[in-house]
């Protein structure tokens, strides 16, 4: 039987429903190929051109920090090149009227601030100043080489003897030894009360280890082509006739000192003084009383009263950081040597 026939009003459009898709998936496909970057074409390409871009990019880089590492040593050791011939003295002549300063501070030796070639060359400069009209030096130091003390010594007599201009030492905490030794070239010595004066006297110091080596049971190899050429090794023991020598050569060093001493201060000093060439100091009030300096004074008052000039320049040549890196590095083989052959050498001061 079939169903009863219907009447639909005119103009209605039955309606009818839209199939389901078969699964969620199908539905999202398009989706999910649309954003999906390998599915564009010519993909491959792309990604190889941001792939080599980034390498130059990085090439770039890598390359601009190479080239500021080679700018920075450059400069660097142009600035060494430039340190290295700034020679520590005043950069022009001061033509108006002053007092030229020369330091010595510390021990006196080869390859210190004190030593001779750098004291010197500081005296040649300050003389040489049309503007200086005297010269002080500024001692505070120890002592040190006999050696290195003679030489500027002997230039100071010869630099005031040719510039006519005076040279004056003033003491701050200590001038025995060899820097006395250096300050009796000068036309006065002015000391501070507490500064310590004198030690006219030399030394040789060393160690001796024969004892200790024996009972430790440590036998010493020496091998020598002469009978004296060990002398004065600390592990080999030492004869009666090789102090004789070693205590000839500290007299005769001391008997140079003393007349140096003697010339220097002349009438001024008090030769008659027990221990005054024993190797013994005083305070600088004694040292005035002694002859051994002229009178209590410091640097300002010397510049101001005595050569009359107020200003104050300093002249001191001292050895700057290229000089001291070239010593580390460039010397570094000549030092291990001389410290190989020398290490058990006892000082003479």
């Amino acid at each position: 039987m079939s169903p009863p026939d219907r009447l639909e009003p005119s103009g209605f459009e039955p309606f009818e429903p839209t199939p389901a898709p078969l699964n969620e998936s199908a539905a999202s496909a398009p989706t999910s190929v649309k954003n999906d970057p390998t599915s564009a074409p010519g993909w491959e390409r792309a990604t190889l051109e941001k792939l080599a871009f980034a390498s130059l990019k990085e090439q770039r880089a890598a390359r601009r920090w190479k080239t500021f590492v080679r700018l920075a040593w450059l400069v660097f050791f142009v600035a060494l090149a430039w340190l290295a011939l700034s020679r520590g003295a005043p950069s022009t002549a001061t033509t108006t009227a002053h007092t030229a300063v020369v330091s010595i501070r510390g021990e006196i030796a080869d390859g210190a601030d004190a030593s001779a070639e750098f004291v010197i060359a500081s005296l040649k400069s300050a003389l040489e100043d049309p503007g200086s009209k005297g010269v002080v030096l500024l001692i505070n130091s120890p002592g040190g080489s006999p050696v290195q003390a003679g030489i500027i010594h002997d230039e100071i007599k010869r630099l005031r003897a040719k510039h006519g201009k005076p040279i004056y030492a003033v003491v701050e905490e200590s001038c025995a030894s060899a820097a006395y030794y250096i300050a009796a070239a000068t036309d006065k010595i002015y000391v501070d009360k507490a500064s310590l004066v004198g030690s006219i006297g030399v030394l040789m110091d060393g160690f001796g280890f024969t004892g200790t080596m024996e009972k430790l049971g440590v036998e010493r190899r020496l091998l020598t082509s002469g009978e004296n050429k060990g002398f004065l090794d600390p592990f080999s023991p030492m004869n009666d006739a090789q102090r004789a020598h070693a205590q000839r050569m500290l007299d005769q060093i001391h008997a140079q000192f003393i007349d140096v001493v003697k010339k220097g201060r002349g009438e001024r000093l008090k030769q008659d003084t027990p221990g005054l060439f024993s190797g013994l100091f005083w305070t600088g009030q004694e040292a005035v009383d002694l002859g051994l300096a002229d009178q209590l004074g410091s640097i300002d008052y010397v510049a101001r009263d005595v050569i009359q000039a107020e200003d104050v320049v300093d002249y001191t040549r001292r050895d700057n950081v290229a000089e001291r890196l070239a010593k580390k590095f460039g010397a570094a083989f000549a030092d291990v040597a001389v410290h190989a052959t020398m290490r058990a050498a006892p000082s003479v001061r």
